[in-house]
């Protein structure tokens, strides 16, 4: 199918045809460094995502993608390259603190975030590598990014937040100020509405890293939005927040009153340390449960209005056209969804027997309360184990215990919260939201296991 086929003009604008064009084409580049190998231990099973073949894909396109321009090294990013003894029992190890006080991951651990061939660096996106993830939080160094005008480097000596408009009283915060109010911490996902956003026509993308890899799950700690606009009262007439960002793009979205005095959250800690840089440091907003360009990083201003305030982003993007022609606007809300990360697309079972399914389900209006697996294109069902915590707004990790006869298999999982939601077939969807829009993708996700072990994405 060419590329006017898969992506029509019906239902992506130039520049996001261009944006899924470059994701297929960047995948094929990675997934091009895949060896022949086959083994029995897990790595095994992932053929193309080996430790060598990404790093060979990376470093075959300069390391643009994987690693931002990073210049080729013995050890992959994050790591440091050190001696591998033949007999750890025989001879002492190295010295504590030899990696500078701040620890790195082993060298033999590459999982890293691809990144968007944008033709500008400074306005991208980065994707988790979903199928090597444990659990339900993500390291922050793989957590999904998407930034509009680059990185900016913000001293948190000088960085104020701003407070203004439908207020009794203005106010301005310093990071101290904030920190020194009462914090809370809590676990909870971020979704970039174009998550998928190539998979709406036929199946693109050939990994879980490129058909979700655009949502993560950390715990997140700061102060409750609505504690300082308490602080300053609120006016009666007030119902809409307009956050600004402090990065070159100057970020802006409307958010309504009601979702600041609930659970958004003024952070500035992620994962037990101060924000990193591509997230926000030294404040951002957290709206869980939102979709992902609402939560606004490097937070600078906040002005109470009683209208929204109508910026692009919630104009000529991040809005969804119906079949009639008309535009849902302020859409947040993340749908409920579930993607398998194992067995997912270009791995490789490397025979029959027991293996164990599981994946990630989410909600953005609440828990997760069931999970169901199907193995034969959604005939039928079984309930998947729950790992908690289960939490609101959250990532929560299913498992099922599945033996493979060594036949094909078509494996689905369907997620249900607990406001009774449960997540549509790609037909459904469609039935209700039309062809003209790319985003809030949150369809049953299928993967092929061919006779021979191989996982291929299809639709089914």
């Amino acid at each position: 199918m060419s590329h006017n086929e898969r992506f029509p003009a019906s239902r992506y604008g130039p520049v996001e045809r261009k944006m899924a064009e470059s994701l297929v084409e960047l995948e094929s580049r990675i997934l091009a460094g895949e060896t022949e190998e086959d083994c029995d231990c897990k790595e095994g099973m992932f053929n193309g995502l080996s430790r060598r073949g990404l790093l060979a894909g990376g470093l075959a396109m300069g390391g643009a993608a994987l690693a931002g321009g990073r210049a080729a090294a013995e050890a992959p990013p994050g790591a440091q390259e050190y001696y591998v003894q033949p007999d750890p029992t025989k001879e002492q190890g190295r010295i504590i603190l030899d990696d500078g006080g701040y620890g790195s991951r082993s060298q033999f651990e590459n999982e890293v975030r691809w990144r968007y061939p944008t033709a500008s660096l400074d306005s991208s996106w980065s994707m988790t590598p979903l199928a090597s993830g444990h659990g339900v939080i993500t390291p922050s160094g793989l957590h999904f990014e998407r930034h509009h005008g680059g990185i900016p480097a913000i001293d948190p000596e000088t960085h104020t937040l701003v407070l203004h408009g439908m207020v009794d009283q203005p106010m301005r915060f310093t990071m101290d100020d904030l920190k020194r109010l009462p914090a809370v911490s809590r676990l909870h996902f971020i979704e970039c509405s174009g998550n998928g956003l190539t998979e709406w026509v036929e199946p693109t993308l050939k990994t879980v890293q490129g058909t979700h890899g655009l949502t993560s799950t950390s715990e997140w700690t700061g102060v409750r939005l609505s504690t300082v606009l308490e602080m300053a009262g609120i006016q009666d007439s007030a119902a809409w927040i307009l956050a600004e960002g402090a990065d070159a793009a100057v970020m802006t979205r409307s958010v309504p009153i009601d979702k600041a005095m609930d659970d958004a959250i003024l952070a500035y800690a992620q994962n037990g340390e101060a924000l990193r840089p591509e997230q926000g440091y030294p404040l951002r907003l957290l709206l869980p449960g939102y979709e992902g360009n609402t939560h606004i990083k490097w937070l600078r201003r906040l002005e109470v209005s009683d209208k929204p305030f109508m910026t692009r982003e919630e104009t000529s993007k991040y809005t969804d056209l119906m079949p009639d022609g008309t535009a849902r606007q302020f859409s947040m809300e993340m749908d409920t969804k579930s993607v398998i990360t194992f067995p997912s697309g270009a791995m490789k079972l490397p025979r029959a027997g027991f293996y164990e399914i599981t994946g990630l389900a989410w909600s953005g209006r609440g828990a997760i309360t069931r999970v169901e697996v199907s193995a034969d294109g959604g005939q039928t069902w079984q309930e998947a184990q729950l790992e908690g915590p289960v939490l609101p707004k959250c990532h929560t990790r299913f498992r099922l215990p599945w033996t493979w006869t060594g036949e094909e298999a078509v494996l689905q999982s369907r997620a249900v919260d607990d406001t009774g939601s449960i997540q549509p077939t790609l037909q459904e969807l469609v039935e209700v939201r039309g062809t003209k829009s790319v985003y809030h993708l949150n369809a049953i996700q299928s993967w092929h296991i061919a006779a021979n072990g191989e996982v291929t994405n299809v639709h089914a």
